[in-house]
């Protein structure tokens, strides 16, 4: 099953470093037969984009909870080396097996059974720069957002404008150099 798991750069540069992840919660997104049902139309390319985008909104939740964290240089835990934070959001596009159904939690979420090896990663979905802006001012808002507050809503969509970047798993070092 192709999963979808939201991510931030400083969980990509674990995976890079320990050459697997197992997402918080063992949480991810994939397309379920619950999300095929919500979705009276839509080919599976287009149900795969929206489990996508449901990965990336929980990729703000991590953000906020990153910018809370902080190191014990009192530096955030999400900022780049050069200094600053970096307000990205990250999805890993993975094949898993042994994934478990949780329509309970929403349409396409779904638990995953391990780690994932960067064997199984399929491809790698991140901001770029021009989205850090509109990304920051989203991460202040997403609680609001779950709450059902219109303009906190409206703020997360003009993060949710910017698409994702496609790379390569093997391109991840690389990507990460360049922030």
């Amino acid at each position: 099953m192709r999963v979808y798991v939201p991510a931030t750069v400083p969980m990509l540069r674990q995976l890079v470093a320990e050459r697997e992840i197992f997402p918080i919660g063992a949480t991810a997104f994939a397309v379920t037969p619950a999300l095929r049902e919500a979705y009276a139309s839509g080919d599976d390319e287009e149900l795969a984009e929206v489990a996508m985008l449901e990965a990336a909104r929980a990729a703000l939740r991590l953000l906020a909870a990153e910018r809370e964290a902080v190191v014990e240089d009192g530096e955030p835990a999400a900022a780049r080396p050069s200094g600053g934070p970096v307000y990205r959001r990250a999805v890993i596009a993975a094949d898993v097996a042994g994934a478990k159904l949780r329509p309970d939690l929403d349409d396409a979420v779904v638990k995953l059974a391990g780690p994932i090896g960067y064997d199984r990663i399929a491809s790698i979905h991140v901001d770029l720069a021009e989205a850090e802006p509109e990304v920051a001012k989203a991460v202040d808002v997403i609680d609001a957002a779950d709450l059902g507050d219109a303009d906190a809503e409206f703020v997360l969509g003009d993060a949710e404008d910017h698409q994702l970047a496609w790379y390569a798993a093997q391109e991840l070092p690389f990507l990460l150099d360049l922030l």
